[in-house]
């Protein structure tokens, strides 16, 4: 069996120390699960990605997630840096590729481009929850470091998955996002609660054609996640729902800004295909860079 190979990648970005950081190990089949939770304790990225070989015709890699403490179902930027690693070792062209991992099976596009790659993912069903009720959006609000008044007062605080859960936390504008200061504690502690780990407070930008946002999950080991996939592909299908953005009626296309609070600014490309004005498909694609490469000893 080949040797598990491990990489540091920064998603979402081409510069290094930019984006956001994730572990990738190629060659995994080989690591216990007690094994991939301690190397992602150690590395303490927000999350690792391991792939392994398929067993199976449905999908071509199989690949598990996790984060400084617990297995999560799948990732963004970590599927991003995990393709941009196997295509840069395997020195793959344009690729159609289907992935298995606790999410079920998702579509990835490799994409040459100038003598590198762009990866694109296509993300899981659309699913929105019920709108937080005005307990919830005012218990929400103090655990963020933020009045009633900074949340937008008629888009919904809302949870939303395309794959793995987030609650969309609209802004009004005029609301410094890089001054949210939140209480790490009472988020873990309304997490359990609601039975979402992830808060995306977020701002469309004046002239309608891309965001800016940042994302918290404490109750999962990640205080602010740098640029997040899982957040910003919801966001898209939010943002169609509610009208928020103009669209040509076939697909929405923008950039979501993130990571620039904590000195990791990233952009994710988001597209969200649209029938009869809602949302049906969202996909999100981005650059990523390696900072190094190495056997993985265990």
């Amino acid at each position: 069996m080949s040797t598990p190979q491990l990489f540091h990648v920064d998603s979402f970005t081409k510069t290094p120390f930019r984006g956001n950081p994730a572990g990738v190990v190629l060659n995994a089949d080989s690591l216990s699960e007690r094994q991939m939770q301690d190397l992602a304790s150690e590395l303490k990225h927000s999350e690792t990605a391991f792939v392994m070989e398929s067993h199976s015709g449905d999908y071509d890699v199989h690949i598990r997630y996790f984060t400084p403490s617990t297995e999560v179902p799948i990732c963004g930027h970590a599927t991003i840096a995990a393709h941009y690693a196997r295509a840069k070792w395997l020195g793959l062209g344009n690729v159609v590729l289907r992935q298995k991992t606790g999410a079920g099976i998702q579509t990835i596009h490799i994409e040459v481009c100038a003598d590198d790659y762009r990866i694109l993912m296509r993300q899981g069903p659309i699913f929105f929850g019920e709108p937080f009720d005005a307990a919830s959006r005012r218990a929400l609000s103090n655990a963020l470091g933020l009045t009633e008044s900074d949340l937008h007062e008629t888009n919904p605080v809302q949870i939303v998955s395309t794959g793995h859960s987030k609650v969309m936390v609209p802004l009004r504008t005029g609301v410094s996002l890089d001054a949210i200061t939140p209480d790490h504690s009472a988020l873990a502690a309304l997490s359990a609660i609601i039975g979402c780990n992830g808060y995306f407070p977020f701002l469309v930008h004046c002239d309608g054609a891309a965001t800016d946002g940042r994302m918290f999950a404490p109750a999962i080991g990640i205080r602010e996640d740098p640029v997040t996939g899982n957040a910003n592909g919801p966001l898209g299908a939010y943002l169609v729902k509610h009208r928020l953005m103009n669209h040509d009626g076939r697909r929405l296309h923008f950039n979501g800004h993130q990571g620039r609070a904590i000195g990791r600014d990233g952009v994710v490309s988001v597209l969200v295909d649209i029938q009869n004005e809602e949302p049906i498909q969202v996909s999100i694609k981005g650059d990523a860079v390696i900072l190094f490469t190495a056997p993985l000893l265990l």
